[in-house]
């Protein structure tokens, strides 16, 4: 059967049972966070500022058969009673889903810095062990400073080699 039982036609709902529109809460959370956003910039407030001036202008100096809140502004207090009560659990839900995204990320920190150490750490014993492998096998510096030590020595006996054999020769002639 492709359609399900709740969805046919031909059989009785089930009593008692409502049931409410769906709605995507993710796209229902970006909206709240669009419309939350826009509050809080100076333009809302300069249009509401202006809406309310209009709104006070108009009741107040139209004539008393064109004003639609003849009394002391009642609908208007209404108007931002609702339009409060509403902007209210949207802010909130905008603040509560922002609050979601800091904590991923703040996890999501966590376990790179986390991965970093490791490998900080994997890289500090690859190293120490390169360090005590080196201590064994000789560097070029090593073999530079034992050749120049050995060219000295080489030298020096070449100096007293010549200076034995003048020595020789000094003594051989009368």
């Amino acid at each position: 059967m492709s359609e399900s039982r709740r969805d046919r036609l031909d059989q009785p709902r089930e009593p008692g049972r409502v049931q409410l529109p769906k709605f995507d809460p993710e796209a229902f959370g970006r909206w709240s966070e669009g419309i939350a956003r826009y509050m809080g910039t100076a333009k809302f407030i300069v249009y509401m500022t202006v809406v309310i001036a209009a709104w006070f202008a108009w009741n107040t100096l139209a004539p008393e058969r064109l004003r639609f809140d003849p009394y002391t502004f009642t609908f208007l207090t209404l108007i931002l009673s609702l339009q409060a009560s509403y902007a209210a659990p949207l802010i909130l839900l905008a603040q509560n889903r922002q609050s979601d995204r800091d904590r991923l990320s703040m996890e999501e920190d966590r376990r790179r810095a986390a991965m970093q150490k490791a490998d900080t750490e994997y890289l500090t014993r690859e190293i120490a062990a390169l360090r005590i492998a080196l201590g064994d096998v000789a560097t070029r510096d090593f073999l530079r400073n034992e050749l120049s030590r050995l060219a000295d020595e080489l030298d020096e006996a070449a100096l007293r080699r010549e200076k034995r054999a003048r020595a020789e020769w000094d003594e051989e002639r009368p």
